[in-house]
């Protein structure tokens, strides 16, 4: 019986940049209810305050099943509901006197490869402490657009070839620190190290756990995906295609 199940959130438990929907939400708050849920994305906290937790219908006290890992697992909040409030349990925060290089590095490979998109909604470059993030449609496609933004961002790279040449580009330029293809339009760059098996292994550490009791679901468990690395350490995961199909998943579990 598996004691954690374990979500990617862009693609998974919502649509790019957007709020859980009713149905996936409905299923989320019953799987908190008898287990410990985890999220981990390359997302910063505000993204999961409102694409997850905006739309959970749960008391306090089960908020405190749910453990939110930011920015790939840089990144560890849980709730306390004694304070009401999100507690910041630990950050592996990037130098302030290495964050120019990286955005230098990350604006000479989109603009080297001819990526740059001409039109953008909002900053493209993103600093979220532990990790440097690039959406080449810019932060706030979603905001602005709403489902057309998401399709768009669909649309720009489907086979992810332009991120891996924008990532293979500049990775050499920073070889102290990781990159790595995001989500859908992104490029994600932390210390070395950082993938999501490594916010895994913290949070086994956290949550006294091994790989065995943790599920993972995600839809970007093939080679090369921002997942893949949970799935090469050895957890047992589940890919998916859409929200819907994780919806279909979590039901399961539930009547279990």
């Amino acid at each position: 019986m598996k004691k954690v199940i374990a979500f990617d959130l862009d693609g998974t438990l919502a649509p790019s940049k957007s709020t859980m929907l009713d149905a996936m939400a409905a299923q989320m708050s019953e799987l908190l209810r008898h287990k410990q849920v985890l999220v981990i994305s390359g997302g910063k906290f505000g993204q999961f305050e409102k694409q997850l937790i905006a739309n959970l219908k749960v008391t306090p006290d089960k908020l405190e099943n749910l453990h939110m890992m930011p920015t790939c697992g840089t990144r560890y909040h849980r709730y306390n509901a004694s304070k009401g409030e999100w507690d910041l349990v630990y950050a592996e925060d990037i130098p302030q006197k290495d964050k120019k290089k990286i955005v230098d590095a990350l604006n000479k490979g989109f603009d080297d490869l001819g990526y740059r998109a001409e039109k953008v909604y909002g900053e493209t470059v993103e600093d979220r402490h532990s990790q440097i993030t690039f959406s080449v449609l810019g932060q706030d496609i979603v905001d602005v657009l709403g489902e057309k933004g998401v399709e768009i961002k669909e649309a720009w790279d489907p086979g992810d070839e332009k991120k891996q040449a924008v990532r293979d580009f500049v990775a050499p330029l920073i070889p102290d620190y990781e990159v790595r293809v995001g989500g859908v339009t992104s490029i994600d760059v932390t210390k070395l190290g950082i993938d999501k098996a490594y916010g895994m292994q913290k949070a086994m550490k956290h949550l006294g756990v091994n790989k065995e009791e943790i599920l993972f679901i995600g839809d970007r468990l093939t080679e090369g995906g921002n997942d893949y690395p949970v799935k090469v350490f050895g957890i047992d995961t589940i890919e998916v295609a859409s929200w819907q199909e994780t919806r279909a998943i979590v039901e399961a579990i539930n009547l279990l």
